[in-house]
């Protein structure tokens, strides 16, 4: 078979008749697809591990990546005062499983450790051998003893500790 100048025209006609509309659907749907992507936490500055987050060194922009991983950042108040535990790069997304909150109590700091039995409540001077946060168990050594026992940190930062 044969292909003259006239199929080709009359071919690359019918094809630009069917392929118009297509191309012109898919430029609206990927128009409207950025549109619906969201939102995005991204730092302004380095952030290196062990620093504390604050809202100013934080930018909020749309996301324009279809394939992003979720997992990420959106807003600001998600990462404010939180601490990171990996080097967070200016224009990369924040993922949340790299963000921790601030410890309650750190190792080495003095603490108030609280034995508490009803109506006996004894309070005594310590030092976490951990950090923590609330709700966390920890060791602590007496100040006065010596001693190195377990505890609950509390949201005050006082340890509660358990009778055995």
């Amino acid at each position: 078979m044969m292909f003259g100048l006239a199929h080709i025209k009359r071919f690359a006609g019918k094809a630009a008749a069917v392929l118009l509309p297509v191309a012109l659907s898919l430029a609206a749907w990927s128009t409207a697809q950025a549109v619906d992507l969201g939102k995005a936490a991204i730092p302004r500055t380095i952030i290196y591990p062990g620093q504390p987050i604050s809202a100013d060194q934080i930018e909020v922009v749309a996301v324009t990546n279809p394939n992003l991983i979720e997992g990420y950042a959106r807003s600001a108040e998600e990462v404010d005062g939180m601490v990171t535990t990996r080097t967070l790069l200016p224009g990369r997304t924040i993922m949340i499983s790299s963000l921790r909150k601030p410890f309650t109590v750190r190792r080495g700091d003095k603490t108030l450790l609280v034995f508490d039995n009803g109506m006996l409540r004894i309070t005594a001077s310590g030092v976490p051998l951990g950090d923590g946060n609330i709700g966390d168990v920890v060791q602590v050594r007496n100040a006065d003893s010596g001693a190195i026992i377990s505890g609950t940190v509390l949201a005050d930062g006082t340890i509660l500790v358990a009778q055995k």
